[in-house]
């Protein structure tokens, strides 16, 4: 399990570091409805990570294991393919950073957080979960997991929670916090709102790229 856990773990970090979902989850604890709705989106949020890493685990599960001998050209190949996956999206979110003096706009959705109720924080939680971004990652993980080698049910399981609820980290501790003291954290939750908005798309350009190469090195490792 060990070996599954450090593949996994720097991705998940990467996916907890998705500037978009921190964003968002900071508008609904500024919100009137904070304490419904921001636990909602959390409860989604770990939902969508959840099942996507599941699936991605048992699908992976049928490839060569990490204990047999000699190349793995299919996981070299799905790792390669990744990494290429995320370079792209590394592009593409780098070229959307805002020039120099230029306020970076916040996406329109984000203007109805104020008016989510319960249900609709649940399905936005799940739905950044799984953006394209978070999905690579959220697979690459699956892939470590599913072929770490002969793991037991319960450590699959276990591999599944701990990277699910390290990818949740950067919603799980200002939800948990503002419960306790919401007075205290406006104005710091406000300030981070606008640094993230502000560098979104250089902060994720540069995380996509580093995991790029790193999924690039490990598949090309598996021919070897």
């Amino acid at each position: 399990m060990g070996d599954a856990l450090g593949d996994g773990l720097p991705l998940m970090i990467g996916v907890a570091l998705s500037p978009v979902p921190m964003i968002a989850a900071i508008l609904m604890l500024l919100s009137p409805r904070a304490r419904a709705t921001a636990p909602a989106f959390l409860l989604g949020w770990v939902l969508g990570l959840a099942i996507i890493l599941t699936a991605a685990t048992a699908l992976s599960s049928v490839l060569p294991q990490a204990d047999q001998e000699g190349p793995r050209p299919v996981i070299g190949v799905i790792k390669i393919v990744l990494a290429l996956a995320l370079l792209l999206l590394a592009i593409r979110r780098w070229k959307s950073r805002p020039a120099p003096g230029e306020s970076a706009p916040l996406p329109r959705w984000m203007d109805s957080i104020n008016g989510l109720g319960v249900l609709r924080a649940v399905l936005l939680g799940a739905i950044l979960a799984v953006n394209p971004k978070n999905l690579v990652l959220v697979l690459s993980a699956g892939l470590a997991i599913g072929t770490a080698g002969a793991l037991s049910t319960g450590e699959v399981v276990t591999a599944v929670v701990v990277l699910t609820v390290i990818g949740s980290l950067t919603i799980l501790v200002p939800v948990v916090g503002y419960l306790f003291a919401a007075n205290r954290l406006a104005g710091t939750l406000e300030q981070l709102r606008i640094w993230l908005t502000q560098n979104n798309a250089a902060i994720m350009a540069t995380l996509l790229l580093v995991f790029a190469f790193v999924l690039l090195g490990k598949g090309i490792a598996s021919f070897s």
